[in-house]
This record gives structure tokens, C-alpha cells and sequence, in this order.
């Protein structure tokens, strides 16, 4: 038993205490037996601590001692939440958050991923591998074993339609300001200078180096330079997998990167745009604020606002956010697949399990944290977006509801923005659909930003008489141009 059913749903665990603060203390009583049932279900979901699988496990996996200690900081927890105003609830939770003992105990129930070393993924693996990576090395590596045993997927060996249509594809780790090593990579129309620059943005748990492949791809065959980067903790970059400690320092890793590749000698001059998918999205929507570098930006199924349906009990919300105050790097709250309700097309869901650096773990806690107030941030200030935008979403999306592109639409300021909903489509707009559907959302997309990049001088599009055989070159089958066709054999 779980306290969501999918990965959207864990984000809004927090919401109200992040908004209002964790010192607020409960104003109403509740009864016992109501607490008592909602610590049972945190103690399930806790369980992950020890079994890190998607879904939750029974009380009785969890080690003895460690059930002790979470159960008694559960009471805690609802003692504070019950008489919380009398006893002073501010200086009483930095007490319990702040406490030495607490710390020190529950650092011996957080795993810590220091310890963990390529020999743990290659001689201890657990049911998917993928749930020992916290490490950059041990995110390479289990990249370089898929490469080396599925050669026809070696996306840095140039396929045929590189070599058809003269893509330069190049792949590097970069140090950073805060001396984290980051990975970036670059699809280049080698043939002439290019429209102009897209700078893509994944979603969570995602990475550039499986399904962006295919899309940069074929944005690079349509004419544009494309650039990527994994952030820090995500795909081949380092930091601790899936853990996102501070929203805003992540957007300003993500300017840096694209800031020194905008500057360079070859793309002076060219427009520029971002690309967001999710959680990609919001980070591209951080990254609007410095306006005079973009020209513009592409929003795909944006994170950008949570449904206050999907809102828990606040007396859950505060416990879990004390929670994640002590150990934010623990992987709390169990979750569904996101493939299971973001990919409609059977074949590519299935293909999507291949990915050997996703993040397929539960959400940690500080991570949900940061997206619950980044979220909440960006719901109020969506009036402050002034540049173009191209909002494409999902009618069927089950991962970020579609009335989020809706009030993003309604409330930006921007007088040039357009709203894309497509009927039935999923989350996964240009991974997960049928051919069909992606043709139809990468003609879009390239019609915009064919506009966009002619009226800021990065081409003529009067000149420009192969819009519809560019479209249909780099469609109907993104991953075929990503070679990700060749994972059929896999399956």
C-alpha cells in the first residue's frame, strides 16, 4: 500500500507545508485511531528505505530496530501535529529537525551512496540494476556494458542517416563552476550554418543520451544546431542519482553550460531556444527569466502547476515534510512506472525499459520537496513570461495534467504564444505516440520554429520549399533516427 499512484502524485506530499511552513502547527484535533491508520500507511511506504523497488513492501522487510526508530519518530511527529501550538511548535520542530541524536540515528538508517562503488552494480546488483547507480562511474558504466553488448545502439558510431544527411554528432564531460563533471552533447548540421540553437531540457529521471537522441536528431535534420546536457545527479553527469537538493542552483548549472555554448564564435548571431519536457519545462521556465539570451521557447507537457485535487490530508503533508527535512535523500514514498501511464505505443513503452541510466527508483524526499516549491513558484509568477512560446500537451496526460499548459497559456504575458492539445495523446508526446501523433507534434514544432528563427534573421523562410519534405524526413519515427529501431531485437 502507497500513499500516491504515480510519480506527479509524490510531488504534492508537501505542497501546503511548503507554502505555509513547517512550523504551523495543527489548529484542530484529530482522532487517534485517523493518525494511527495514516502512520501505518507511512511505516508501508517506508519500507523503501530497505527494498528501494517500485511499490511499496510489507512493515516485516524492514529491519527490526530501524521499524523502532521510524515508528517512534512517527508518535513524535503526531505529538508535535497534535499539541504543536502549546508547546511552541517553531522552536519545538527545529529542535526535532536540528537534533544531533535524531541525525546521527537516522544516518545509520539513510543509506549513504559515498559507499557505494562500481563493484556494488557489478557483483551485488539488485532486481534492476538501474537501483544501485546512485554514482556517476556506476551510470557509465552501466551505459558502456549496454553499448558494448548492443553495438547497433552505439549512438556515437554515425548511422546512416548521419552520414546522409551530414549530422556531426560529439559527446563530452565538462567541469563546471561548482566542479561537478557534466555531460553534454551536440547534434550539428555539418552541410551549412545552421537556423539557429535549441537547447534541450529532459524531464526527471531522464537523461539526452536514450530517446533525446532521436529528437535531436531530427531537429538537427531539419536545420538546427541542438545541444544537451544531463544535469547534475541525472543520466552520465555526477551527483547523487535522482537527488535534486536545490531547484534554482540546478536551472543556474543549466545556464552556465548553455550560456558558454551560445557564446561561442560559430553561434554568434544565431536565434536561440529552449526545449523543456516535464520537469524540463520548468527548468526552462526558470531559465525565461533571463530573457535577453532567448529567443523563445518549446514546452512539452511542462511541470509547471499541481492539481489541488491531488492535494493529501495536511497532517500527512507536514509529517512527510519534517521527514524531509532530516533525510532528504531518502526514497520515502513509493510510486508507479511512469512509462506505464507516460507511453502510449505499446513497442516504445517496452523500449523505454531499456534505457540503462534512467532513474527508476522512488522519488527522494528532498527532491519532491524542491519540485513542490519550484512548482508553486512558477504557478505565481506565470504572468512574468514574456517571450514566445509553443505549449504542447497531451489531452490523456495522467503525469502533469493538461490544465497546467491551459493556465500557463491563459495567464503569460507574452502577446506570441500558441497552445498545441492533442486528443488521446499521453505524457510522452515525441516518445511515447504513434507515428501519427509525432509527426503531427514535430510538424508543429518545426513550423514554429522555422518562424521564429526567419523573423530574428537565421534564415529566409520565404526561400526555405522543403518545410514538408524536412518534416517527413525527420518523422514519422523519432526513434528510428535515434537507431533505438534496433532495440526491437531486445524485447
Amino acid at each position: 500500500m502507497g500513499l500516491c499512484r504515480d510519480r506527479t502524485s509524490v510531488w504534492i506530499l508537501a505542497q501546503r507545508g511548503v507554502v505555509y511552513g513547517v512550523s504551523e502547527a495543527a489548529g484542530c484535533y484529530r482522532s487517534v485511531t485517523t493518525l494511527q491508520s495514516n502512520m501505518i500507511t507511512l511505516i508501508e511506504a517506508a519500507s523503501c528505505w530497505t527494498t528501494p523497488q517500485n511499490g511499496a513492501t510489507n512493515i516485516s522487510a524492514i529491519a527490526f530496530p530501524r521499524a523502532l526508530l521510524l515508528i517512534l519518530l512517527l508518535v513524535v511527529g503526531a505529538l508535535v501535529l497534535i499539541y504543536g501550538k502549546t508547546l511552541c511548535p517553531s522552536k519545538l520542530i527545529i529542535s526535532l529537525t536540528s537534533s544531533p541524536v535524531i541525525a546521527w540515528v537516522l544516518s545509520k538508517v539513510e543509506r549513504d551512496p559515498v559507499h557505494q562503488s562500481i563493484k556494488d552494480a557489478k557483483e551485488k546488483p539488485a532486481k534492476d540494476h538501474r537501483l544501485t547507480m546512485d554514482t556517476a562511474e556506476a551510470r557509465r558504466w552501466s551505459r558502456d556494458v549496454f553499448l558494448r553488448e548492443h553495438s547497433e545502439c552505439n549512438f556515437n558510431v554515425p548511422s546512416n542517416k548521419d552520414k546522409e544527411f551530414r549530422l556531426i554528432v560529439n559527446e563530452t564531460y565538462v567541469k563546471n563552476s561548482r566542479n561537478l563533471e557534466i555531460f553534454v552533447k551536440s547534434w550539428i548540421p555539418a552541410e551549412k550554418r545552421p537556423k539557429g540553437l535549441l537547447f534541450l531540457c529532459h524531464g526527471y529521471g531522464d537523461t539526452v543520451s536514450f530517446f533525446f537522441e532521436g529528437l535531436a536528431r531530427a531537429f538537427a535534420i531539419a536545420g538546427y544546431a541542438v545541444y544537451g546536457m544531463d544535469y547534475p545527479g541525472f543520466g552520465l553527469s555526477e551527483g547523487l542519482h535522482g537527488y535534486i537538493p536545490n531547484f534554482d542552483i540546478l536551472v543556474d548549472d543549466v545556464m552556465e553550460q548553455y550560456i558558454k555554448i551560445k557564446e561561442r564564435s560559430e553561434n554568434k548571431g544565431l536565434p536561440c531556444f529552449l526545449y523543456g519536457e516535464s520537469m524540463g519545462g520548468a527548468v526552462a521556465l526558470k531559465a525565461l527569466k533571463n530573457s535577453s539570451m532567448w529567443d523563445g521557447a518549446i514546452l512539452v507537457a511542462p511541470m509547471c502547476k499541481i492539481a489541488d485535487s491531488m492535494i493529501p490530508p495536511w497532517y500527512l503533508v507536514k509529517i512527510l515534510i519534517v521527514l524531509a527535512h532530516i533525510i532528504p535523500k531518502a526514497k520515502l514514498v513509493s510510486s508507479n512506472d511512469i512509462a506505464e501511464i507516460g507511453l502510449r505505443d505499446l513497442e516504445k513503452r517496452k523500449r523505454a525499459n531499456n534505457n540503462p541510466v534512467a532513474y527508476i527508483g522512488n522519488p527522494r524526499l528532498g527532491t519532491a520537496l524542491q519540485l513542490l516549491q519550484t512548482t508553486d513558484l512558477i504557478e505565481k509568477n506565470l504572468t512574468e513570461v514574456s517571450l514566445p512560446l509553443l505549449i504542447l500537451h497531451g489531452a490523456a496526460d495522467e503525469v502533469t495534467d493538461p490544465a497546467v499548459s491551459k493556465a500557463l497559456y491563459e495567464k503569460a504575458k507574452s502577446k506570441d504564444k500558441t497552445l498545441r492539445l492533442y486528443d488521446g495523446a499521453w505524457h510522452c508526446l515525441l516518445q511515447g505516440e504513434p507515428d501519427d501523433v509525432v509527426k503531427n507534434v514535430m510538424m508543429d514544432i518545426i513550423s514554429w520554429l522555422d518562424v521564429h528563427a526567419g523573423s530574428k534573421g537565421g534564415f529566409d523562410q520565404k526561400k526555405e520549399t522543403r518545410m514538408e519534405e524536412r518534416v517527413a524526413v525527420a518523422s514519422p519515427n523519432l526513434i528510428e533516427f535515434g537507431k533505438l529501431d534496433s532495440i526491437k531485437q531486445l524485447l
